[in-house]
């Protein structure tokens, strides 16, 4: 059975690490077929929503660091696995022109809790949990951790977990904004199809146009901002499903969009 098992149903695409014996640890294979995955999806016209889950107890617990830290290194080594690693997977994500919905089923730890995060929506089990780890093993947050959670908590907010590593069970987790709903353990499947579904059947143009401009805008002046909103809108009237919500208007019916 493949530790990545990806399934279509209609225009979502449904990807499931499957290593429930090690939490969904990301191997270094794992994690760049991951990557292979969500460049695919971002590219693909008849993909228009991609949810990613676990299986197992865990989400994802991280990096499988079981083959071991040591060796013989030099400077800049750890940068470049980083780098070429769990940074590139965290832009895929980010970067991925479809919506991404993570469905947490599990413990998210580390790299997996930036997976999540790093995700347009996250859903999660009642029973999912969030655990900054990298204070309990004297490291460094990496995987876009520092980058990630300021802007989503704020900076004092970001430090708390960061400085703790405390778990965050999932109730918590969506009373700080970390997740958009917690669901019932056995709802989550049903939850996550439901809203790819509604994705999958919005303007999928718009919607990716519109995910640049929030996860771009913490990044930007105001004047700049309002030039590339401007520039994105201009971007999609040139679109089929920008013609087909202005007709619907007009016809005062339910516009069919089509991804185009």
């Amino acid at each position: 059975m493949s530790e990545l098992e990806t399934e279509r149903g209609g225009q979502v695409s449904y990807v499931t690490l499957n290593r429930p014996d090690a939490l969904n640890a990301l191997t270094p294979a794992l994690r760049d077929r991951l990557i292979d995955l969500l460049t695919e999806a971002s590219a693909d016209p008849d993909v228009r929503a991609v949810v990613l889950t676990g299986t197992g107890r865990g989400f994802c617990a991280g990096a499988d660091l079981r083959g071991g830290v040591g060796g013989d290194r030099v400077p800049g080594d750890v940068a470049r696995v980083l780098r070429l690693g769990a940074q590139r997977l965290i832009a895929a994500v980010l970067d991925c022109e479809k919506p991404v919905i993570a469905a947490v089923n599990g413990t998210a730890a580390g790299l997996g809790a930036h997976l999540a995060f790093a995700c347009d929506l996250v859903l999660a089990a009642e029973s999912a949990r969030f655990i900054e780890v990298f204070v309990r093993r004297g490291l460094v947050p990496d995987a876009g951790g520092a980058y990630l959670l300021p802007r989503l908590l704020g900076p004092q907010r970001a430090k708390e977990l960061l400085f703790f590593g405390d778990a965050v069970p999932a109730p918590d987790a969506e009373r700080l904004g970390l997740v958009n709903r917690v669901v019932p353990d056995a709802d989550l499947p049903k939850a996550a199809r439901e809203w790819a579904n509604r994705l999958a059947a919005a303007p999928t143009r718009a919607l990716a146009l519109t995910k640049h401009l929030v996860n771009s805008s913490l990044e930007s002046d105001r004047a700049t901002a309002f030039a590339a909103e401007a520039w994105a809108q201009e971007i999609n009237m040139t679109t089929e499903d920008a013609r087909e919500g202005l007709r619907a208007f007009v016809g005062r019916r339910e516009a069919e969009f089509r991804g185009r």
